[in-house]
């Protein structure tokens, strides 16, 4: 089993040496391992050891450089907007399924995050926001994807929180400015 090394330092080499006597003259025999590394700890200023050990991994944790964004396919978002008008309105329905993947992020978009919507407000929701008259292939589709989740009844539906990927944020950005830009 490997062993992680956690780096110690005291600010005050003399304080350190006091709290540790102090501490040793309060223990009737030898201090175990475990004893010695709260001791220690304690004389750093933390609580005990299992406190120091998580700051060290915490502050590990912080330090670490975050990951590199994932890359955006600008040409491939730019074919995709075709798919919608200058109102940001989707006009048809792609042939291709990772264009129908994306696509249907710009409609996951315009779901009201945390609210439960009832089967009238989601066709009346999916028919202001695309022009090819389907809003219950639209509906199924991003249930299908797990964009939207629903009851068994198909009653009530609700927006399934979760970070779209890069190229569907770039869509949806895309899309909103040209809204705007109207």
């Amino acid at each position: 089993m490997s062993r992680t090394v956690f780096p110690y330092a005291a600010t005050d080499i003399s304080a350190l040496a006091r709290s540790l006597g102090r501490e040793l003259e309060t223990t009737p025999e030898k201090p175990g391992h475990v004893q010695l590394l709260n001791m220690l700890a304690r004389g750093a200023g933390f609580r005990n050891f299992q406190h120091f050990r998580a700051q060290q991994e915490a502050e590990a944790k912080l330090e670490r450089t975050p990951t590199a964004p994932e890359p955006v396919d600008f040409v491939r978002v730019e074919r995709l907007a075709r798919y919608f008008d200058a109102a940001g309105r989707f006009i048809r329905w792609p042939s291709k399924a990772s264009h129908r993947d994306l696509c249907l992020w710009v409609m996951w978009s315009r779901w009201p995050a945390g609210l439960v919507l009832h089967e009238r407000e989601v066709n009346d929701l999916l028919n202001a926001n695309h022009l090819f008259g389907d809003h219950a292939l639209l509906r199924r589709e991003m249930v299908d994807t797990g964009l939207v989740t629903r009851t068994p009844d198909c009653r009530e539906y609700r927006r399934v929180e979760k970070k779209p990927p890069a190229d569907a944020v770039a869509l949806i950005r895309h899309v909103g400015r040209a809204c705007q830009a109207q």
